[in-house]
């Protein structure tokens, strides 16, 4: 057995909050086999198996009676490249970041504006992460997962994936799928996102006329940096609630009262709020109970300012749900998984 197993592991090095929890078993896998291993194992021991990428989409508020796999695969290939298209596959334990800066450098356009969100490769495409008018469905050209029930390798195609807002079959059948490496679809024309006002106006204060992708990523990476704190400095798990969609005639009801607010018109005749203006107007931003917080400069993120425990940061958040909901009759979503 090649599977390095420990026992009654900390789990706070592998979560970005930096909450103290324990896995009754830890391993990382290298591979596919590994993996097999690991299930091998939990099924021998009667555990529940619990896979971790970066940690960074995850709320700890007890110990782990499981075992807990680290995807730790490592590995980048160029598939195809025909000068205009390429399609290039990545190991599930790549590192989101480095691999979208690997990505640049080969010249290749189409992640720049997913640069610096935490993570992994594998855990990218099972909450189709989002930022800056891009999202993983957009480049994602399918994927290979092992079936945990079956023990066989599926190819997923990306109308196979069903990705939605933060959301995809993966999500939603949770405890089967393990995605082992993913595709993506990227260009060598650029095709530049730049809605995002912060993002055209950074540009513009470096002096930048035509961007690159490289550029894009750069002004992405440095809006980030401003606004959202550094896991390794602040303990947090990024966006912790997902922007709700509501019906055209809520949102208009909601407008009559609150004349700035935050929407975005979707498909089918829905709107999408901007829960970081909700929870700013309700004045959210910058509250603190004890170590368990919000951002002072991102009311989206909660924060973990040293001690905080995953039950007293749950606890803060339902609190401000309940608020959201009495103020605006509008419905959060968290965005992590809770354990």
């Amino acid at each position: 057995m090649s599977l390095q197993v420990q026992e009654n592991l900390s789990l706070k090095p592998f979560n970005t909050f930096a909450l103290e929890a324990r896995a009754r078993l830890f391993a990382e896998a290298r591979d596919e086999s590994e993996v097999r291993e690991a299930l091998a194992l939990a099924a021998e021991r009667g555990l529940p198996l619990l896979v971790l990428g970066g940690g960074s989409n995850l709320l700890l508020t007890r110990d782990v009676d499981a075992l807990v796999l680290r995807m730790a695969s490592r590995g980048v290939r160029l598939l195809a490249d025909d000068g205009e298209r390429a399609l290039i596959e990545a190991e599930a334990g790549e590192p989101w970041h480095p691999f979208v800066r690997h990505t640049l450098e080969l010249g290749l356009a189409g992640l720049e504006n997913l640069s610096l969100i935490p993570g992994t490769v594998g855990a990218a495409p099972m909450q189709n992460i989002g930022a800056y008018g891009v999202e993983i469905k957009d480049v994602c050209a399918g994927l290979v997962a092992l079936d945990r029930q079956s023990g066989e390798l599926r190819e997923f195609g990306r109308e196979e994936c069903a990705f939605g807002y933060r959301d995809s079959v993966f999500k939603r059948q949770a405890g089967r799928w393990l995605i082992l490496r993913v595709r993506f679809a990227l260009q060598r024309a650029p095709q530049l996102h730049l809605d995002y006002g912060p993002v055209r106006q950074w540009l513009a204060e470096q002096g930048v006329v035509s961007p690159t992708p490289l550029d894009v990523s750069r002004a992405i990476c440095a809006i980030r940096r401003e606004r959202l704190p550094d896991p390794a400095v602040l303990g947090n798990a990024g966006s912790f609630f997902k922007n709700p969609l509501i019906s055209a005639e809520q949102a208009a009801h909601l407008r009559a009262e609150y004349p700035d607010l935050v929407a975005y018109p979707q498909a089918g005749g829905m709107v999408k709020l901007a829960a970081g203006w909700l929870l700013e107007r309700a004045g959210w931003k910058g509250y603190r109970e004890g170590d368990a917080g919000v951002h002072r400069l991102q009311a989206l993120v909660l924060v973990n300012h040293g001690r905080a425990s995953g039950r007293q940061l749950l606890g803060l958040a339902e609190r401000i749900c309940e608020d959201i909901e009495r103020r605006f009759g509008v419905h959060l979503e968290i965005e992590p998984g809770v354990i």
